[in-house]
């Protein structure tokens, strides 16, 4: 299959496509229009794929789609990773949802609480709470890209599960592996608007000064 048939990812799929392993089944959890998919099957990067949607109309495009790679993919209905057995990929995937979202469908499997799996995932929304999970849960980040989409900063996440789970502090919560990436002031600049406002809503007290002292360490590390 020519690369040039494959359809065009942009930044955030193309960086999550860069985190799959090559040689391994994956599953594209989320798969909407199903492009992920069709790279990761059409270029040969997966010998399976299975895109799995809780929406029918979206499944259907992924379907028509990814028709001419047969029996590599397989299009799946259903709800998060409840329509993939343990063991069955490697590889998942879990993209364009907000973290609550992700954090809900990784608690649904807890067979994912495993080294054999990799997890690529690409939060819409609220990436220091899915950090703090990750680390809570006992998931080491093993990399992360910083991508921009219609003028905002996103972070596409790679994690495996490491079996201790450690308390993160505030900074690793907010960049987790960006810094010195290209884009990281331009990061730190959106997380830490983010952060001012969430300190207007607190009262004077540790958690204030907790706060503060993090949007100081924010605008250093990135020279704001």
């Amino acid at each position: 299959m020519r690369t040039s048939k494959l359809p065009r990812l942009d930044d955030r799929l193309a960086a999550a496509f860069a985190y799959v392993r090559p040689g391994h089944a994956a599953a594209d959890i989320g798969c909407d229009h199903g492009k992920l998919t069709a790279a990761l099957a059409g270029s040969g990067r997966c010998p399976l794929v299975l895109a799995c949607d809780l929406r029918p109309d979206p499944l259907e495009k992924a379907r028509r789609l990814c028709a001419p790679y047969g029996e590599k993919v397989q299009c799946r209905l259903g709800n998060g990773l409840s329509v993939v057995a343990p063991g069955e990929v490697e590889d998942i995937i879990i993209a364009g949802m907000g973290a609550e979202t992700i954090i809900e469908i990784l608690e649904a499997a807890p067979w994912v609480r495993d080294t054999r799996y990799n997890l690529v995932l690409v939060p819409a929304t609220k990436h220091s709470i899915l950090r703090r999970w990750l680390a809570r849960s006992g998931f080491a980040l093993v990399g992360e890209t910083l991508c921009q989409a219609a003028g905002r900063w996103y972070a596409v996440m790679n994690a495996r599960f490491a079996g201790t789970g450690h308390e993160p502090d505030g900074l690793e919560c907010l960049c987790g592996k960006t810094e010195g990436q290209p884009g990281f002031a331009a990061y730190c600049a959106q997380q830490n608007t983010k952060l001012k406002k969430y300190r207007l809503g607190l009262a004077p007290g540790p958690e204030a000064d907790a706060v503060d002292a993090l949007i100081q360490e924010l605008e250093r590390r990135a020279c704001l």
